[in-house]
């Protein structure tokens, strides 16, 4: 009995152990699924997108911005283009000139008393005429050699005897054919008191020479005789001063007010030897010609005249009027062969009224190319107070191109071309001028 109840005892314990035991299995072997997370509420999602929104905005802003600088330095680095552009083409314009640049014109390229506003390139012109049209910058000297080469002829007729009917002459007939050529050299010295004035002081040395190809008149000769003759000596020494007027601008002209004065240095008609015993009063000795040609004009002369320049991208435009008043001399003898001298009188040479106007290109920042047209009306000659017989007022144009080259920003060469338009004029004109600038 005890023995029975000590195996059941046994058994339950087993059991119970055995039961535990594979509690502790089941407890070790199945794990505990993890815990799930909410699910993120709407509100909190639509947060997020706004701030991912937010920052690809920022973005955008940081490169738009970034681009925007980038175009303000590419802004900047052509405007210093241009202004360096602008400078380069200023110095192109330095006095030649020139040629112009007031408006420079400019030409003799160069400064218009103040220093204009607009692009100095439209005042590059290259020079035609006597007076410049760009002014000499305060303290600056220019020194400008200068050549010119001027050939005109002309046909002289004489009809001496009377007519029976228009087409009939009885008589003799004199045909004078003269040939001029004429070389000038000067130094002309040009100095910028301001920005505004400026004077100009011109020496020149002529050298001359004519050939006069005619037959004897009243002998009825077949044969052509040449008569040459020449004259070399110093011209007439001139001094001018110029002043800008006005400010121009790009609506504007520049004026500019010049006085010129004419000396009479040069070797003048009067002081020539005349071939001449007494055909000079009515009889037939002699050529009537002079044995050596004068080198000045014998005349005091004061021009006073204004200049207007215009610019007017990419050219210029430019002309002057002028007006030269000769001063008379009085008790006038001329000189004749064997030492003799024939008296005259009161003698006073023909004012001169005078307009020339033209347009200059400038082709790059170097070169400059210019055309215009030069006129002058010469009053009567005068003696003792009235019109010398035979003397009429005489028209003379010429159409001038002109070309001018800066070699240096301190250098520059100029030529110019004339071609006669009326009778009187010279046929053929060369100048060449090589301003340089200290």
């Amino acid at each position: 009995m005890n023995n029975s109840k000590a195996f059941l005892r046994a058994a339950v314990c087993a059991g119970a152990a055995s039961i535990g035991g594979l509690a502790d299995a089941q407890t070790t072997t199945t794990p505990r699924p993890p815990a799930r997370r909410p699910p993120p509420s709407p509100v909190t999602e639509l947060q997020r997108q706004v701030a991912e929104q937010g920052r690809e905005i920022e973005a955008l802003r940081k490169s738009i911005a970034e681009q925007a600088a980038r175009q303000q330095e590419l802004q900047q680095a052509l405007a210093e283009r241009q202004n360096q552009a602008r400078e380069s083409e200023r110095a192109a314009v330095a006095p030649p000139p020139a040629e112009p640049p007031p408006v420079a014109m400019a030409p003799r390229a160069v400064q218009v008393g103040q220093a204009p506003s607009q692009d100095a390139r439209t005042l590059n012109v290259a020079p035609l005429f006597e007076q410049p049209g760009i002014l000499t910058p305060k303290g600056t000297t220019i020194l400008e050699p200068s050549f010119q080469y001027a050939y005109s002829s002309s046909n002289q007729v004489a009809l001496v005897g009377y007519t029976i009917i228009p087409s009939l002459l009885i008589g003799l007939v004199d045909v004078r054919q003269v040939k001029q050529n004429t070389f000038t050299t000067a130094l002309t010295g040009r100095f910028g008191i301001s920005n505004r004035f400026e004077i100009e002081a011109k020496v020149p040395y002529v050298y001359r020479s004519n050939s006069t190809v005619s037959r004897e008149i009243f002998t009825g000769s077949a044969i052509d005789n040449v008569f040459n003759t020449s004259g070399r000596d110093l011209g007439d020494v001139e001094v001018t001063g110029r002043y800008q007027l006005n400010e121009g601008s790009a609506s504007t002209p520049y004026m500019i007010g010049t006085l010129r004065f004419k000396s009479r240095t040069g070797k003048d008609p009067f002081e020539v030897v005349t071939d001449c015993v007494t055909r000079c009063i009515g009889n037939t000795t002699g050529t009537g010609l002079p044995l050596d040609l004068p080198t000045g004009s014998g005349f005091y002369t004061l021009q006073p005249g204004l200049t207007w320049l215009f610019p007017s991208d990419p050219v210029v435009f430019f002309g002057s009027f002028s007006y030269a008043y000769n001063f008379k001399r009085n008790n006038v003898s001329r000189t004749v062969r064997d030492g003799g001298s024939e008296f005259l009188g009161d003698f006073r040479a023909g004012d001169v009224l005078g307009m020339n106007f033209g347009m200059g290109l400038a082709l790059n920042d170097k070169s400059a190319f210019s055309i215009g047209v030069d006129l002058n009306s010469v009053g009567r000659v005068k003696l003792n107070g009235t019109p010398v017989p035979g003397s009429v007022r005489t028209q003379l144009a010429t159409l001038m191109l002109g070309y001018s080259y800066r070699y240096s920003p301190k250098t520059s060469v100029n030529i110019s071309v004339g071609a006669g338009l009326t009778r009187d004029t010279p046929d053929l004109t060369l100048t060449a001028r090589i301003p340089f600038t200290f």
